[in-house]
């Protein structure tokens, strides 16, 4: 997972975006995307040991994490699928980029190890459509023909819950393939015509590792640290690419944060050769007001801002908010 770094256009805003309504002596409460848990959970145990405050994170997913926020019942959601401008307005939310990864198709194929295994949009949505079903099929093999691959049948493995995983993948297939887009397209939850479900990058992680044949697709990190075959793509300019932190960067240097309404900009099938296709952000939601105190809170005694450039170490800052009044 890549720290997402907020350029000068995101300045005003992170003024202005805060958590709040925490007094010093309580925890920040969160919850949603599977996508940036583990580097939340790092963050969390850095700002404990040095504020004392603790983040009780709960790695729902997407949907979830929206539902929440909406419901107050959390001081932040996080969600992949940034929401529209009209919707923050309604629900008197505001976002934020926070941090930026990739997902990862990755296969469980005896004999195929990371980065061995090539495969195209077109090819993955056959995959998850059920209109390919062998790994030695002539579609596959002709994308790795130095590659020796059984007869074994694919066992897709999809995300079974409401995320923004689901909504990057399936927003990449179906600007893949119009078949995809026209009978499944894309969302955070959708009907998938085969496969096994599994809840959260963990779960599909997890399935993808106990299942021969299988193939999954989740958050970057959560296959670095499962050790899984990731499978390399080929990318909108035909480039053959690998998961990492210089795609996923390569793909967000197409973001215009300046001119997207609320920052709803999503990141897939971005141009450029070393650009991974399924490059998304993960976004921070927030009411506009604290629905304790009707402002955001003095941060002297409240909880952690965010910083505008985030290193690798930590995303969160303590300090005085530059708000100086209510919207």
């Amino acid at each position: 997972m890549s720290v997402f770094k907020v350029k000068r256009v995101a300045t005003a805003a992170a003024a202005a975006i805060v958590f709040w309504g925490t007094t010093l002596a309580t925890d920040i409460s969160g919850a949603g995307a599977t996508f940036p848990y583990p580097i939340y959970s790092k963050w969390a145990d850095a700002y404990k040991q040095q504020t004392g405050i603790g983040l009780n994170y709960q790695s729902i997913g997407s949907g979830g994490g929206i539902k929440q926020i909406k419901a107050k019942t959390v001081t932040f959601g996080a969600s992949d699928m940034p929401l529209e401008a009209k919707d923050l307005q309604e629900a008197g939310l505001v976002q934020f980029p926070m941090i930026i990864g990739g997902v990862v198709p990755v296969v469980n194929i005896k004999g195929v190890q990371p980065g061995q295994m090539v495969l195209d949009g077109p090819t993955v949505a056959q995959i998850y459509l059920g209109d390919i079903t062998k790994w030695n099929d002539e579609r596959i093999r002709k994308l790795n023909p130095t590659l020796t691959l059984p007869a074994t049948a694919i066992a897709p493995i999809y995300r079974s819950d409401g995320s923004g995983t689901n909504f990057l993948f399936s927003n990449f297939l179906s600007n893949s393939h119009p078949k995809f887009k026209e009978t499944i397209g894309a969302n955070t939850s959708v009907q998938w015509p085969v496969g096994i479900g599994a809840k959260g990058n963990e779960g599909v992680a997890n399935m993808t590792t106990q299942t021969d044949g299988a193939i999954g697709y989740v958050e970057y990190a959560y296959a670095k640290q499962n050790k899984m075959a990731y499978v390399n793509l080929i990318n909108s300019a035909g480039k053959k690419v690998s998961p990492n932190a210089e795609s996923f960067q390569a793909a967000a240097a197409n973001a215009d944060w300046a001119h997207a309404a609320g920052y709803h900009l999503i990141l897939t099938n971005q141009p450029g050769d070393k650009s991974w296709p399924i490059t998304g952000a993960s976004f921070i939601l927030e009411h506009v007001e604290d629905p304790d105190q009707g402002c955001p809170g003095d941060l002297s005694r409240t909880a952690p801002r965010r910083r505008t450039a985030a290193p690798q170490g930590g995303g969160l800052d303590s300090g005085k908010s530059n708000v100086t009044g209510c919207r």
